[in-house]
């Protein structure tokens, strides 16, 4: 079987993502799409900047963000705009065993193991000219990270069993919602590896973070269902989009998709009110909200800034308090991403008052 013939079997074997699941969003009028992707948050926009500075290089690039944020969307935004003239190819590192990935990844001889009757061509290859997205980056075992660091330094690939190796033109985009420096730190990841993969990081905001976007993603999706269902128009009340709102959506893009899905399903008139969404969205909302005492400003005014930077640091402080130091789930009480947190902590220089206050607040024995 030649190799032409091996890659076309391949390609029909691995059906690689549908593209239906991945068409591009049809946006409303006078808001901002980049290849589908629809936002009107001012730092999507920057970051759809970096991206087509970048699609028009070689480079690797590492996306990073929770799950849900719509990481394997970037990456096909890169290979759409880079124009390169192979396929995107994308790989999922957390679901496929360790055994199984480096044939996956690689490519196999007949006979290199128990059961390989016959050859395949890796992803690597099936990439070639194009794009290999390798989504959860932070799962890839210590082995394949050594074969994985090899093919971004020489661009070569060894499939298994074979005593040659093949040239690859690939283009690499790996993705985690790890935080790859502590992975480095714990020894789980390589740090030369690490290194190559972020030549150009792409930090995505979570959902909560993203301005405006909760309504604008969930009328779309609403949009979206009506058509699929045949059904009248669908509409969101005001008093609805604004609960939406003040929900953190720890599942972010995804989660928010898959509830306008179940709204749209059970919904029995033209309009979804606030009575209609589930108790966990009403109360987050209403847990939320901060109550304030009225107070009357002072004739000679006060110092905004400093009054917002003190009561910043209040919450910063009073979160990681009640979470024992944990920055990650101190974020995640404050809606924030783990490295906004970290880098505000660096900015406002409170690591100091942080650990005294985290370990007066600690039981005692």
């Amino acid at each position: 079987m030649t190799q032409n013939a091996l890659i076309e079997a391949e390609q029909k074997r691995l059906s690689v993502i549908s593209s239906d699941h991945f068409a591009q969003l049809t946006p409303p009028a006078r808001t901002q799409t980049f290849e589908g992707i629809l936002s009107g948050c001012s730092e999507m926009q920057k970051i759809f900047g970096v991206v087509e500075k970048v699609a028009k290089t070689r480079s690797t690039v590492l996306v990073l963000g929770e799950s849900g944020t719509g990481k394997e969307l970037i990456a096909r935004a890169i290979h759409a705009v880079s124009g390169r003239a192979g396929r995107l190819v994308p790989v999922n590192c957390g679901a496929i065993p360790e055994d199984i990935l480096e044939s996956e990844l690689f490519g196999h001889e007949k006979g290199a193991f128990t059961g390989a009757v016959s050859s395949r061509i890796g992803r690597f290859q099936l990439a070639d000219n194009g794009t290999i997205f390798l989504d959860e980056i932070g799962e890839m075992s210590p082995k394949l990270q050594v074969k994985l660091l090899r093919v971004l330094q020489e661009r070569k690939v060894d499939p298994v069993g074979s005593t040659r190796s093949v040239d690859v033109d690939v283009r690499v985009i790996a993705a985690t919602n790890k935080d790859l420096a502590e992975e480095v730190k714990a020894g789980r990841f390589r740090e030369d590896l690490f290194y190559r993969l972020q030549v150009v990081p792409v930090t995505l905001p979570a959902l909560r973070e993203r301005e405006g976007d909760i309504e604008l993603l969930a009328q779309h999706f609403l949009r979206r269902q009506a058509d699929e269902l045949s059904r009248p128009e669908l509409s969101f009340s005001d008093e609805a989009l604004r609960t939406l709102s003040s929900y953190s959506w720890p599942g972010n893009i995804r989660e928010l998709e898959n509830l306008v899905e179940r709204l749209a399903i059970l919904c029995d008139g033209e309009s979804i009110s606030s009575d209609q969404l589930p108790d966990f969205i009403k109360g987050a909302r209403s847990t939320t909200l901060i109550q304030r005492e009225d107070f009357v400003l002072p004739m000679l005014g006060v110092n905004f800034n400093a009054l917002v930077d003190d009561y910043e640091n209040k919450l910063i402080a009073t979160a990681l308090a009640q979470t024992g130091g944990n920055k990650k789930a101190a974020a995640k009480l404050l809606g924030l991403n783990r490295t906004t947190l970290v880098e505000k902590i660096k900015k406002k220089g409170l690591e100091a008052r942080i650990e005294v206050c985290t370990v007066s607040d600690e039981p005692s024995l």
